[in-house]
């Protein structure tokens, strides 16, 4: 796929643009000559008519469980217990009755989210003694099958806990050897009840094999706050600045704001990120602050109507828009910056250098009916979904 030209849009809501698009990556960035849409035979390639549109770099899925959905199966009302243990008990119960992990039903809402823009997925895959690498064989044939041009990166997921469970740590072992690009963790104190121990098996793992680490943190308070410490000071032992991730968080949310600034600068000296899910139920991140650390943070869906809740549709845009109301924001600026937070922002996430509409970036661009990144606050359809230059969302999808 060479020479596409996607005629007229407005990146960003600046100035109208052509993007030319060579080999699935955008080479050039121009200012729109004014001229009609010429035959694509007098521009030496493909023209996409962007009619004016805003056009962003899609949506990076930063934090996804793409194995663990029931998207298109029969209603599944949800009757576990709350809190994290309830809904691991519950997910386990229920998931071989229900058929999870499911190609079909994995693959429907990979499907559902490229139609709202997302290209790119970091998926948390369950490893466990029950299901062992199945989920992560499904995850990637359902994306493969969405559309083999999206990006994925695969966590190996201990989802019910590592040492608590013996032969979990062996089986992320083998997804690292397998190919996984990182391997997970859970909340080292509240679920093994040894968070020196599960750190220093998964700090150990990850440098054996060479892959990252990203490990969900639910715990709240000065547990919390410890365990972010923890993860810095191995972070930095080890020399894995860069390829460690704390997802959820919760407890930088709500410890005091002195505290709170001094874990926002160990994260930032130790090169540590972080993904949230935007809940309205926990205290918001200090997204302010971290912007202006220069911490890395992400934006994901979380699970997607599974045996852990019903809710979620898997719109990137209109999470942007929860994530910029939790945050307080309102100026212009700020709303860019939830829509950076949930595009370009989250390159990293999605292993990719650079996610953007800029020469060397892949050409995944999603079009709109917007001013610019207002539309957080009104969330429009998505016009045109383009991954490295082909559509496959909108006219002429294919």
């Amino acid at each position: 796929m060479s020479n596409i030209v996607v005629r007229n849009v407005r990146p960003w809501g600046g100035d109208a643009c052509d993007i030319h698009v060579d080999d699935g990556s955008v080479v050039a960035v121009e200012p729109t000559s004014g001229t009609a849409v010429h035959p694509a035979r007098d521009l030496g390639g493909e023209v996409i008519d962007g009619r004016g549109l805003l056009a962003i770099p899609s949506f990076v899925n930063a934090h996804a469980h793409l194995d663990k959905t029931w998207w298109g199966k029969p209603w599944v009302p949800y009757g576990g217990e709350s809190g994290t243990q309830g809904r691991i008990a519950h997910e386990r119960a229920r998931r071989d009755e229900i058929g999870i992990p499911d190609l079909e039903s994995s693959t429907a809402m990979v499907r559902e989210l490229v139609r709202t823009g997302t290209t790119v997925f970091r998926s948390h895959v369950d490893v466990d003694l029950g299901v062992g690498l199945d989920g992560i064989h499904v995850v990637r044939e359902a994306v493969a099958a969405a559309d083999p041009g999206l990006a994925l990166t695969v966590v190996a997921f201990p989802q019910d806990g590592v040492l608590r469970r013996p032969g979990v740590l062996d089986l992320l072992d083998r997804a690292a050897a397998e190919g996984a690009d990182l391997v997970g963790g859970l909340d080292p104190a509240s679920i093994d009840r040894d968070p020196v121990g599960q750190l220093d098996a998964l700090f150990d793992l990850a440098e054996r094999r060479g892959v990252g680490l990203d490990i969900h943190l639910h715990d709240s308070g000065e547990l919390g706050a410890f365990e972010f410490e923890l993860i810095v000071e191995r972070t930095k032992a080890t020399g894995m600045s860069g390829q460690v991730t704390i997802a959820h968080g919760f407890a930088l949310g709500d410890v005091p704001p002195a505290r709170q600034r001094d874990l926002v600068e160990r994260l930032a000296g130790a090169g540590v990120s972080l993904t949230t899910v935007a809940p309205i139920t926990a205290p918001p991140l200090p997204l302010d602050q971290l912007r202006n650390a220069g911490v890395p943070v992400g934006l994901g869906t979380d699970g997607i109507r599974d045996l852990r809740g019903p809710f979620g549709d898997g719109d990137m845009l209109r999470l942007a828009g929860t994530l910029a109301r939790l945050a307080g924001w309102r100026h212009d600026g700020d709303l860019r910056s939830a829509v950076e937070i949930a595009t370009c922002a989250g390159a990293g996430f999605g292993g990719r250098a650079v996610h953007d509409l800029v020469p060397g970036a892949p050409a995944d661009i999603v079009l709109l009916d917007a001013d610019n990144s207002d539309a957080v606050t009104r969330v429009p359809s998505r016009d045109t979904v383009l991954v490295g230059g082909r559509v496959v969302v909108g006219p002429g999808a294919r």
